[in-house]
């Protein structure tokens, strides 16, 4: 009876390991899937090489097990190793993405070479590729190393039991299902919240558990056992640390990225925030740039040539102005624009409430001197008391604004790139057919459209989608915008006059701008002479096709020699 109940406890002890460390699996596939996507820009193809790369790697891990002579000894070793990986493996990726970004400079600076003349290309190239592909390096090896975990586990099962378990195998598989979908649950709800060094560190944590208490429960079966103990009283010191510094490691190696200081960074739900300062000298004051997983949004120097783009030919050729929707624009810069033109409401949608707040009220979390110079670029905006904000998906918000029967003079789309898919669905055929329901008959709807440059193919694809939503005329206007390099916007109306036409019959632009004037918005009506000539062999964005997401990012890997910071 005896041997029984220990026989059982036994069994509760293994499966429950199991089921956590198979929780402990999943979620390190979603944090280096994550990292990665953040480090290589793409994150939808990230996610899936590396969870495919993954289970291949626990595969091998698993025949792998047939190797280790006592299943007692190898499974505290590999839980020692495993909770050795899963908690520095991303401050590792950070090093050396940070070494191999900075050593040309370093080197550069160092023997006063010609910026243009740093060693990047060669060695320093396949350094630098190798950096940037390290996240699939240890999800090979941490998903070998994870993968020995069933195999083992079932053979410590068997030999407690001293004979073959019919169900063995099954019994340990339903453990590790049911504690994957623990793990991603906890994953979704908790760790995606928090800073990914301390998810790593949390999930490190559970390892080096397991390891601990097969230490005390089995400690007769096991060797080396000073050893493991200390080796575990190391490993729990050094998760500590990650857990405590370890965010702060990973900024300041991300900050060595930047070419200007970084003054503020943080993470959202969604987001990594980050803004930098360029000191310009005591009589020109600095210039603040604001970055988006490392990519930038806007830079405090030319942002109103952006802006002005953005928002003045809209509003100057929509009849009236006041009811007025944006659609993201988060930064409230769109909506200081906006506001000039005394409308007497102003409905802004966007997905990330804590951005919105750092803009709202940004002396509430950033330094004095960047929060002075935040409140100066967008004038309060946020905090008009005209201005409803709504955080929401906007693809899912416009429909609750459909169901009120609400229409807007004009529609502002100022989202990011199509750089992902999720965002893929905002410039789908769908989403600006909505659009179009809430906009006035004599009202304009403009959309930040990417660069007609460096993604031509892209930029032409979102006129063709607008179009097919069943706008009446849809035009398109570029222009340089120094940060980003030459950028475009799409403008559409859904009855009567085109822009263009609406625009001509100006005289000047009903609210003067600083720096923008009506000719400058007229002439940038034109492209080339054969600008659109292909534009047939373009395709439409429809709900699911992710026809410009491709688009957008196939183009930039053709631009990989230049500088693409900047992508949106």
């Amino acid at each position: 009876m005896t041997s029984n109940r220990n026989r059982l406890w036994d069994d509760v002890l293994l499966i429950l390991t199991m089921a956590v460390l198979a929780g402990c699996g999943l979620i390190y596939e979603y944090l280096l899937s994550h990292y990665a996507g953040r480090v290589l820009g793409i994150m939808e193809s990230t996610i899936y090489a590396m969870i495919g790369l993954m289970i291949v790697a626990m595969g091998l891990g698993a025949f792998a097990a047939r190797k280790i002579q006592c299943a007692f000894n190898g499974f505290v070793w590999l839980e020692l190793t495993i909770a050795f990986l899963g908690s520095s493996s991303i401050l590792i990726i950070g090093a050396l993405i940070a070494l191999t970004q900075t050593f040309p400079d370093l080197l550069g600076s160092m023997f006063n070479l010609p910026p243009d003349a740093y060693p990047r290309g060669g060695l320093f190239k396949q350094l630098s590729f190798i950096a940037f592909n390290s996240p699939y390096f240890f999800g090979l090896i941490l998903g070998f190393f994870i993968g020995m975990e069933i195999p083992l586990i079932a053979r410590i099962r068997e030999e407690i039991h001293q004979k073959h378990l019919k169900n063995n195998l099954g019994t340990i598989y339903g453990a590790d299902y049911i504690g994957a979908g623990i793990g991603a649950a906890i994953w979704v709800v908790f760790l995606l919240s928090i800073d990914i060094s301390k998810a790593s560190a949390l999930t490190a944590a559970l390892n080096l558990t397991a390891g601990v208490v097969f230490i005390l429960y089995y400690w007769q079966r096991l060797t080396w056992r000073k050893i493991l103990i200390s080796a575990h009283a190391v490993l729990l010191v050094m998760i500590m640390a990650i857990y405590q510094f370890g965010n702060g490691w990973l900024n300041q190696m991300s900050n060595l990225l930047y070419l200007d200081k970084v003054v503020y960074s943080d993470k959202t739900r969604y987001q990594q925030l980050t803004f930098t300062q360029r000191n310009m000298g005591p009589n020109d004051g600095s210039i603040i740039n604001f970055y988006l997983n490392g990519r930038l949004q806007f830079s405090s120097s030319d942002e109103f040539i952006y802006h002005s783009y953005l928002v003045s030919p809209v509003l100057a050729g929509s009849a009236r102005h006041d009811n007025i929707l944006i659609i993201g624009g988060g930064d409230g810069l769109a909506l200081r624009d906006v506001l000039q033109w005394q409308p007497k409401k102003v409905t802004l949608v966007d997905l990330d409430t804590e951005l919105i707040n750092i803009f709202k009220h940004p002396h509430e979390k950033l330094p004095l001197e960047l929060a002075n110079t935040i409140e100066e670029l967008n004038a309060a905006s946020l905090r008009d008391e005209r201005v409803e904000i709504i955080s929401a998906d906007a693809f899912i918000a416009i429909d609750k604004l459909l169901q009120t029967r609400q229409t807007f003079d004009a529609i502002i789309v100022d989202l990011p790139d199509p750089s992902h898919p999720d965002l893929n669905k905002l410039y789908s055929v769908n989403f600006y057919a909505r659009l179009k329901q809430l906009l006035a008959g004599d009202g304009l709807i403009g959309i930040q459209s990417a660069s007609p440059y460096h993604a031509k193919n892209a930029f032409i694809a979102i006129g063709k989608t607008v179009q097919a939503a069943g706008y009446s005329t849809v035009q398109q206007y570029h222009d340089n915008v120094p940060s980003f390099g030459e950028w475009g916007w799409t403008i559409a109306n859904k009855m009567g006059a085109a822009p263009l036409t609406r625009l001509k019959h100006l005289t000047e632009l009903p609210v003067s701008h600083h720096w923008l004037t009506l000719p400058m918005v007229t002439n940038a009506f034109e492209f080339s002479r054969d600008f659109y000539q292909d534009s047939e062999t373009v395709p439409i964005n429809y709900l699911g096709s992710h026809a410009i997401y491709q688009l957008h990012q196939q183009a930039w890997q053709d631009q990989q020699g230049l500088n693409n910071a900047h992508l949106q």
